[in-house]
């Protein structure tokens, strides 16, 4: 019906071409145009302004021999004042930018060893984009935006850089391990010394506390019953101290079996030999040299 009037119709985000007798003569924008086909005017073709991508894989090698497909992602639209440009001078426009990302990036990758590959991935869309701005503009198309979205090595390849990883991490962990180790025996022997240094004080008091308390009982028992000598003070006091031992070795059940001699005669063997030892000490010292 509309070609019966001589009408056409060009949709939003759309420009179409005329021709006269096959010569380009005019972009219409959308809308209704009127188009005398028996005055030799028709459309030629509809070009969409609209944004599109191009996905484009490629596969090429770094500069320490690893092969790696790169992903790149093109966004381009074509220009509606270079319109007749866009359709005239490209016949497949995806391909001829296809032909562009492959041979910028085989440029550019193999210049670069794998870990750089990914940290220069921005860098790598820039030279990308760069180029196909340069080349896509004589044929009227914008180049909006250049992505690198993966960079993905062989599988082997990616199996070996996770078990470097790992290694690595396992090797981190077992110093950390190693270290904390360290601090907890550190710690603990700091731990057994004050132990160790608190407990030599409490036996340092303990007998400090038991040679004052022997001093107060021999001059108080020797005041209180005259005739006493302090040597009838000290045997009183070692039967007393014989006897309490022989108490705690009963009372204790854990004890190993103890055999000492008992009788009435063997607090004075003990006195004795304490005695004695206290005179051959002090003898030796008395000895001059």
């Amino acid at each position: 019906m509309g070609q019966a009037l001589c009408c056409v119709i060009v949709d939003q985000s759309t420009v179409a071409v005329k021709e006269s007798f096959g010569k380009f003569e005019d972009v219409l924008d959308p809308g209704c145009h009127c188009l005398p086909w028996f005055l030799g005017k028709k459309i030629a073709g509809r070009l969409s302004l609209r944004l599109q991508q191009l996905d484009v894989k490629c596969e090429t090698k770094t500069k320490d021999n690893v092969f790696v497909n790169v992903v790149a992602s093109v966004q381009y639209r074509a220009l509606a004042e270079k319109a007749n440009d866009a359709f005239y001078k490209l016949s497949n426009t995806r391909s001829q930018i296809q032909a562009y990302v492959f041979d910028v990036i085989r440029a550019s990758v193999p210049k670069l060893n794998l870990d750089d590959a990914f940290e220069q991935k921005n860098d790598i869309a820039k030279s990308v984009e760069n180029e196909l701005e340069k080349a896509m503009s004589a044929y009227g198309f914008e180049i909006v935006q250049t992505l690198i979205v993966d960079i993905e090595p062989d599988v082997h390849v990616k199996r070996a850089m996770n078990e470097i990883n790992a290694a690595a991490r396992l090797r981190m962990a077992a110093n950390e391990k190693a270290e904390a180790e360290k601090i907890i025996q550190i710690k603990r022997a700091e731990g057994e010394a004050e132990a160790k240094y608190l407990a030599g004080l409490g036996i340092a008091r303990q007998r400090q506390a038991i040679v004052d308390g022997l001093r107060d009982s021999v001059l108080g028992f020797s005041v209180n019953v005259p005739g006493t000598t302090a040597k009838d003070v000290m045997d009183m006091v070692l039967v007393t101290q014989y006897f309490d031992t022989m108490k705690e070795i009963g009372a204790n059940s854990k004890s190993s079996a103890v055999f000492i001699p008992h009788g009435p005669g063997a607090v004075r063997d003990v006195a004795g030999q304490i005695r004695d030892g206290l005179l051959q000490a002090a003898s030796h010292d008395a000895t001059p040299v």
